[in-house]
């Protein structure tokens, strides 16, 4: 079993917060993280899954009740499912407020459920459990966002060397547990298929009623080909021939359930930041390259896509260690009005910015520094580092500030 880097920032949570709510992906591991918080013995939390239709009826019929009937600490694994539960749970913190009362998991946003009457607000924190990083699959602690930021940090050559072709490989494979324990690409294709039928058929149900299952099928086709660009909902309303009021809520329940997600872009205006484009990522990559249709071999290919497709994942890997790194952030997309493009910007709480280009290459020209170098200037003693993370081995100094480094000083 690997071993969750959020597992510390989650032990954190329950010592001082009375209900913590897990969210991510299905199949993501959440279920296999709270168990480990839940072990036999004296004082150990109590369990109970809503994918247990028994319960599930309980929690539905009589929410209250349901909890009074159950000991504490408690963990409740799919709370999505029941979010009726959501004001129980408030009133009886309300009544007896202690620390990691509630461990709650969901596959979907529960914040965003309709029915959920109160957000919990000052009494929930909540944490999100993406697929596997590659130093979780490793068996590494990486936080490349604590020496990006570390101004006295000296990158060297010491981090792990991946080939091109080993690139294309952990992006086709994605980070999901289940699908990494398959041996052959046709059997991780079968994983895939799976997924999204399970996705399309239980998850979207669970929150919104959804005829046209098969569309969201065939958005998720589109976006994944777009991973990685900035979002454009009319292009690909006109594409997908769904009309952008159905468009917008279909989009609405794959962030819901941390499918996709949007990186806002970065502006020293933060009014600006509001009417800017973001750009989409699939969350995993092995997923993304599947909606595709390519394997590693395809990929290498068409290098076009798996530029994308390798940016998606670089960005993917940083937004995971932002769970749990020593130095928080927030991440951002960068395009100026020049049409000068940073892949991803991360800023911290005292507005310090660091930059990051992402090319699947093995060399780099004065053209992939110079976005990077434009903000450096322009933002002074603010602009921490740049960095160019490429698929090359050499780590070499680009200018004042900037660095190449090889994916694996990013990713672990």
């Amino acid at each position: 079993m690997n071993r969750r880097n959020l597992s510390d920032v989650l032990l954190e949570a329950l010592s001082d917060t009375p209900v913590v709510f897990l969210r991510g992906a299905r199949q993501s591991g959440k279920t296999t993280l709270v168990k480990n918080f839940a072990p036999d013995g004296a004082g150990a939390r109590n369990y109970v899954t809503l994918d247990s239709a028994t319960a599930l009826a309980a929690a539905l019929r009589d929410p209250a009740g349901f909890l009074h009937g159950l000991r504490k600490p408690l963990t409740i694994d799919e709370a999505q499912r029941a979010p009726e539960l959501m004001l129980a749970i408030k009133e009886d913190i309300d009544r007896e407020r202690l620390a990691g009362r509630y461990l709650l998991t969901g596959s979907a946003n529960v914040m965003a459920l309709p029915k959920v009457a109160d957000s919990l607000a000052g009494r929930m924190e909540i944490l999100t459990l993406y697929p596997l990083s590659r130093g979780e699959i490793v068996g590494a602690r990486e936080d490349f966002i604590a020496r990006l930021f570390d101004r006295s940090h000296v990158f060297t050559g010491n981090a792990p060397q991946y080939t091109q072709e080993d690139l294309l490989e952990i992006i086709c494979s994605g980070g999901y547990p289940e699908v990494l324990t398959r041996k052959s690409e046709k059997r991780r294709t079968a994983w895939f298929e799976s997924y999204i039928t399970a996705l399309a058929e239980r998850d979207i149900r669970d929150i919104a009623n959804i005829q046209d299952r098969g569309g969201v099928i065939r958005l998720l086709g589109l976006l994944a080909a777009r991973s990685a660009s900035l979002f454009n909902q009319s292009e690909i309303s006109k594409a997908s021939a769904i009309p952008n009021s159905t468009l917008s809520r279909y989009i609405s329940l794959l962030e819901a359930t941390f499918i996709i997600y949007f990186l806002p872009p970065w502006s020293s205006n933060l009014g600006k930041r509001l009417i800017k484009s973001p750009k989409i990522h699939l969350v995993d990559s092995g997923l993304a390259a599947h909606l595709c249709g390519s394997d590693n071999g395809g990929l290498g290919r068409g290098l076009s896509l798996a530029g994308k497709l390798f940016e998606s994942f670089v960005v993917g890997e940083i937004l995971k260690q932002s769970g749990w790194t020593e130095h928080p952030v927030r991440l951002y997309h960068y395009r100026s009005r020049t049409g000068d493009e940073i892949d991803l910007l991360l800023e911290d709480r005292s507005g310090n910015i660091a930059a990051v280009e992402i090319k699947l290459s093995q060399t780099i020209t004065n053209r992939d520094v110079k976005s990077v170098s434009g903000l450096r200037d322009a933002l002074g003693g603010n602009f921490v580092r740049g960095a160019v993370i490429y698929s090359g081995r050499e780590v070499f100094p680009l200018g004042d500030r900037l660095i190449a480094l090889p994916a694996g000083a990013a990713i672990g």
